[in-house]
């Protein structure tokens, strides 16, 4: 019993001085708009009715609770990714760290995601992901990236 109000305790006080958002259409916006202030493409956590977002700007501390867990293939990368009710991380720029809530499938197991590193190579934009065992995969940005950000992508070598 004593552990329980230990764990509570200690999730609120990451919390502590939290923005909150309340709702699929506010949430949607405040997590599109904090990944891509952050450097990464809108489509990395295409979560779905997301009821809860927080985002604390003194730690960088986010967490998005949504109705249902959910599941989502990335077609360019051949990975099934499933996020968690409630997912959780700290951000900074280009990078999400401690993550909780995220895993992918490999080799018929679900391996959790501990991190993902966005390097902002104007060149190669990729994006690597770190498990707790610290085996590293890496993919190109484009993969993750949501239809409209593909489109501004497709058009920009022809404004060059």
């Amino acid at each position: 019993m004593a552990m329980a109000m230990v764990s509570n305790k200690s999730r609120e006080d990451v919390r502590e001085g939290a923005e909150i958002v309340y709702g699929p259409e506010p949430c949607f916006r405040q997590s599109t708009e904090l990944l891509e202030e952050l450097g990464f493409p809108k489509g990395i956590l295409p979560l779905r009715d997301i009821e809860e977002c927080g985002r604390v700007h003194k730690t960088g501390f986010v967490w998005m609770k949504q109705k249902t867990p959910t599941e989502h293939f990335f077609e360019g990368t051949n990975t099934q990714v499933r996020y968690a009710k409630e997912v959780t991380a700290y951000f900074e720029k280009n990078r999400m760290k401690t993550i909780s809530g995220v895993k992918t499938k490999q080799l018929l197991v679900w391996v959790p995601v501990a991190e993902m590193i966005c390097f902002d190579d104007p060149e190669s934009r990729k994006i690597q992901f770190k498990t707790p065992m610290g085996i590293r995969k890496t993919f190109p940005v484009t993969a993750f990236m949501s239809d409209e950000e593909k489109h501004k992508h497709l058009e920009k070598p022809n404004r060059e």
